[in-house]
């Protein structure tokens, strides 16, 4: 009855005093009153109070230092250990040892404001607060804090002495900027808010800090007393409103701060963290504010010289806190308090009042029923390629265009586009410059002075600024040298460009920019990670929009909450298979695949390129170019695509053109070549010819007729060097006769049709190329680069590609001992390309995996790409369909489509949509219009020689194929 009779008093006592929504107080509060009571009950006057002292310790301490904690937390009972610096796993063990040595679970506590690596390494760094300002989704930053706080409760922390929520008002605030959501103190409480609620969600402990707001000041107070001089009222709007909206939502905890503020505390000097005023009088009352308090660290030099040793913890408690953090001396504090209490300065009820709101938070976190720190499977926990998931989010949502003259930002209209890019600052902006070469051809110009600068940029009419800074933590510099300022202000007078400013670092950087008159582009990326130069670059190109708003007033042009939006260009992205429903660990087998194919020498190297909802997430290159090379195969390499020409080069001309109505697919041979009226092709329909029903040949041998009996090239056809009537180069020091392009085609029309309905051809288009050229006097390879390769940034594309790229970039494709007798590298391997100078209808084409994704997502998002229409949406539609599949052909017109039956061109999982192609070199494409996917696979499995078939017969481009769809995360 007595036990009963008390616990009735406590939740009375909580109700009443504390209301019914203290943020302490769990759902089953008659259990957790009971375990209170308890727990309370047994404790002695010396424990009661150890429970007020939270200790620092980090796990990198020598042995002495961390077991002088297990000491104070066996013979004084702490409450609680805030982890500093060290590794998750030694945190981890420290953990458990100390939680053993405890009477009375310790609360666990850290400072963790972006993550874990705030203190510990082999841990992830999440964007800091002034990165997650500029987020208008505030989804986005609560799922900050939910991962955040999953990290801390896996690691057994309790609470994160987070967000924190100063308004950071003052561009010389030396140890808050980054730190803060910025200078709006409503975006400030709707950031702090969702962080928190995303931690608790966690079933962390959040903590607003630095109460009652340390945004206002150019003082460290680890170093010296900051004052702030604000009015009532200015506090009461600014600073404090953060702590009031939070507190109506449930703040779990308040970080006191040191501070002098004379407007709430009129003794001189007087630190906030000792004020009843503004601990008592302001937080618990003015704000009613019923959670935990802790100080500020009270070994810091702004209060730790205040008073004589032991009395300053005295006096924070006296003031209202609960919870004493990093005293100077712990035995000597205690045996203040306890004397103290014993003189009556502290009453039994005082002290109830705090101790049970300490035990209330343990009972919150689960502590009534403590388990270890499990360390199996710690790291890997900690690590998951979730936390990238939400980094990206996060970083995506907070790019922000402050400035966009023209409407400059996304960048279009490539083929016109010859951009440069500076880089400013004392950290790497590789990453920057790499995903700036995914989408154009940058040039990265380096000089010494602003002459250097002005020659070297001399020739580029666009030019991209870059300013790095050192991103290690927030609390580094972030400004331009007085060099760069010049110099920008000067790159920005050029007249023949136009110049993008990228700013990595605190937005504060903008401040000592002068003009911004000369520069027509503005972007703000916050920080120098590598995610933050990965996606700053991709809005630059469209890939993704920008719909960040700065948080802080930058610069007179650019005050706070300044954020032009961008819609993205349907330009690919890049990002890892989680974000679009991959799983990576499935995917990993894409890798085990392409050992085998290299073990089973199926190929000497490779490219492979996974896409799925615009979003390149699989990018590998394995192997060399030849079994002997000392190269590795990189991205930049270009390899010989075969008949994938078919279905990037040719057909989407002949889309182009039928739209154009300049060719229609119940046109006949003879209608688009008369000089085969009179033969067996005539009748052969321009439908039936692309979906390889027309009953033409397979292909036609035509260099064997110009081989000499010894099967050498004759010197009737051929020359060792360019001469009049001889500039078709087939290899090299190998130049055939211009006459031969006629008997090429009179051999075409010599031709008769097979007695078989579905046959496989590159006859066809060697009419088509014919066709097309005779239609806009213009060679193929100069019309399609001028209608898509060049608008789309298309790179590493080519016909010829020695004219553009150095041999050891080029893949050689073979041996070749029957035709050429040479290593064909840079030439293509198709013997009627060849002998076409190159370029064929058929085959020709050269590039890389990336530029070959690019072509596929164009046809995958209806002809469009980088916001600009190449195709209509119908068009592709009516040339991706099989029109012919009841006469059991599976082809499209051009496009090669899935098997009707067991076997084909497929893994047999793809949809009926889906569409592709295949080429003799070891190439292969898909896209899946209904699962968005784009698959590529390069190769020169044909060297050293042809007749190598391994990768045919064992299917693994298809196994590949159906790897990436054993990955889709239903």
């Amino acid at each position: 009855m007595r036990i009963n009779f008390y616990i009735s008093l406590f939740l009375l006592f909580f109700s009443s005093v504390n209301g019914q929504n203290n943020p302490l107080i769990t759902k089953d509060s008659l259990a957790q009153a009971t375990w209170i009571e308890n727990a309370y009950s047994q404790m002695s006057l010396e424990e009661k109070i150890g429970q007020l002292f939270m200790v620092n310790v980090a796990s990198s301490q020598n042995k002495n230092a961390t077991d002088n904690i297990k000491k104070l937390i066996k013979e004084h009972g702490i409450g609680g250990v805030i982890f500093s610096k060290g590794g998750p796993v030694r945190q981890a063990n420290l953990t458990n040892e100390y939680q053993s040595s405890s009477k009375i679970p310790l609360l666990i506590g850290m400072d963790a404001e972006w993550g874990l690596s705030m203190r510990l390494d082999s841990t992830h760094a999440f964007p800091w607060n002034m990165t997650l300002g500029a987020i208008q989704d505030n989804d986005v930053v609560e799922r900050v804090g939910h991962q955040i706080g999953k990290h801390a409760k896996r690691l057994g922390v309790h609470i994160n002495f987070a967000p924190d929520i100063d308004v950071n008002n003052n561009p010389k605030n030396p140890i808050i900027g980054n730190r803060s959501f910025g200078e709006d103190p409503n975006n400030v409480a709707q950031k702090g808010i969702a962080f928190a609620q995303g931690m608790e969600k966690a079933g962390v402990l959040s903590c607003g800090k630095h109460f009652p707001g340390h945004g206002d000041t150019a003082t460290d107070s680890h170093k010296s007393l900051p004052i702030i001089n604000s009015s009532i009222q200015r506090l009461d709007s600014i600073e404090l409103l953060p702590f009031r909206e939070l507190i109506k939502e449930g703040l779990s905890s308040v970080m006191v701060a040191h501070l002098d503020i004379p407007s709430l505390e009129s003794r001189e000097g007087h630190p906030s963290t000792l004020s009843r005023k503004v601990v008592s009088g302001v937080l618990q009352g003015d704000l009613d504010f019923k959670g935990l308090i802790f100080t500020d660290a009270l070994n810091m030099k702004a209060v730790s010289q205040f008073a004589e040793e032991g009395m300053v913890e005295v006096e924070a408690f006296l003031a209202g806190n609960d919870m004493l953090l990093m005293p100077e001396n712990v035995m000597r504090a205690k045996e203040k308090l306890i004397e103290a209490y014993n003189m009556g300065i502290i009453p039994e009820q005082r002290l109830a009042y705090s101790v049970k709101k300490i035990l209330m938070a343990k009972y919150k976190v689960g502590l009534h029923d403590y388990e270890p720190v499990e360390l199996e499977g710690l790291y890997d926990d900690l690590n998951g390629v979730d936390n990238v998931v939400i980094h990206e989010e996060a970083v995506e949502h907070s790019i922000t265009v402050v400035k966009n003259n023209f409407s400059l930002l996304p960048i279009k209209k490539l083929e016109n586009k010859k951009i440069a890019y500076v880089q400013f600052g004392d950290d790497s902006g590789s990453t920057f410059l790499q995903t700036l070469n995914n989408y154009a051809n940058i040039t990265h110009i380096k000089a010494k002075d602003a002459a250097g600068y002005r020659s070297g940029l001399a020739d580029y009419n666009l030019v991209i600024v870059g300013l790095h800074k050192n991103n290690e933590s927030p609390w580094k510099g972030y400004k331009f040298s007085k060099n760069e300022l010049f110099w920008l202000q000067e790159i920005g007078r050029l007249r023949s460009s136009n110049t993008i400013l990228a700013l990595f670092a605190k937005p504060y950087g903008l401040l000592d920019v002068l003009s911004f008159n000369s520069l027509d582009a503005v972007v703000v990326g916050y920080q120098n990670s590598e995610m933050a130069q990965e996606k700053t670059a991709e809005v630059i190109f469209g890939a993704i929009g920008a719909n960040g708003k700065i948080p802080v007033s930058a610069h007179p042009d650019f005050p706070v909450n300044t954020g032009v939006t961008l819609k993205p260009l349907q330009r690919l992205g890049y990002s890892i298979p989680e974000r679009v429903g991959l799983s990576s660990t499935k995917l990993s087998q894409v890798d085990s695949l392409m050992q085998v194919g290299l073990d089973s020498l199926m190929f000497p190297g490779a490219q492979v390129l996974i896409a799925k909802q615009g979003k390149v997430v699989y990018r590998k290159n394995f192997g060399r170019p030849t079994y002997t090379s000392d190269q590795e195969i990189g991205g930049d390499h270009i390899y010989d695509l075969a008949s994938l020409t078919k279905i990037l080069s040719t057909l989407p001309l002949i889309m182009k053109m039928e739209e154009e109505g300049k060719i229609a697919l119940n046109n006949t041979f003879k209608e688009l070549v008369p000089e085969y009226e009179d033969t067996e092709l005539k009748d052969v329909t321009v439908l039936k010819a692309l979906s390889h029903y027309g009953r033409l040949p397979a292909w036609i041998a035509f260099y064997i007729d110009t081989l000499t009996k010894n099967r050498k090239p004759s010197p009737d056809f051929y020359r060792t060097a360019p001469t009049e009537g001889f500039s078709y180069k087939v290899a090299d020091n190998l130049y055939l006769t211009d006459a031969y392009k006629d008997s090429i085609y009179n051999r075409i029309g010599r031709q008769e049709l097979k007695s078989n309905r579905y046959r496989y051809s590159d006859v066809a288009y060697y009419i088509f190329k014919k066709y097309i050229e005779d239609t806009y006097g213009e060679s193929i390879d100069g019309l399609i680069n001028e209608f898509l390769y060049a608008p789309m940034g298309l790179q590493h594309t080519t016909f010829n590609p020695l004219d553009r790229f150095p041999k050891q970039e080029i893949v050689p494709s073979e041996e070749d001992e029957y035709f050429r007798y040479q290593t064909v590298q840079g030439y293509v391997h198709d013997m009627g390309a060849a002998m076409q100078g190159g370029v064929g209808g058929h085959a020709g084409l050269f590039s890389n995996a990336n530029d070959v994704a690019k072509i596929m997502q164009m046809y995958l998002q209806g002809g469009i790409y980088g916001g600009k229409r190449f195709l209509d949406e119908r068009t592709i539609r009516k040339f991706n369909t099989c029109y012919f599949c009841n006469k059991n052909v599976r082809r499209g017109v051009g496009f090669d489509k899935p098997q009707l039956e067991e076997k084909g061109p497929t893994c047999g999982c793809v949809s009926r949509k889906s569409f592709g192609h295949s080429g003799f070199t070891g190439t292969y494409t898909w896209a899946d219009p209904e699962e968005e996917i784009v698959y590529v696979f390069l190769s020169n499995r044909t060297y050293p020689s042809a007749t190598n078939t391994l990768l045919i017969k064992s299917g693994l481009r298809t196994r590949i194929q159906q790897a990436i769809y054993d990955s889709i995360i239903n």
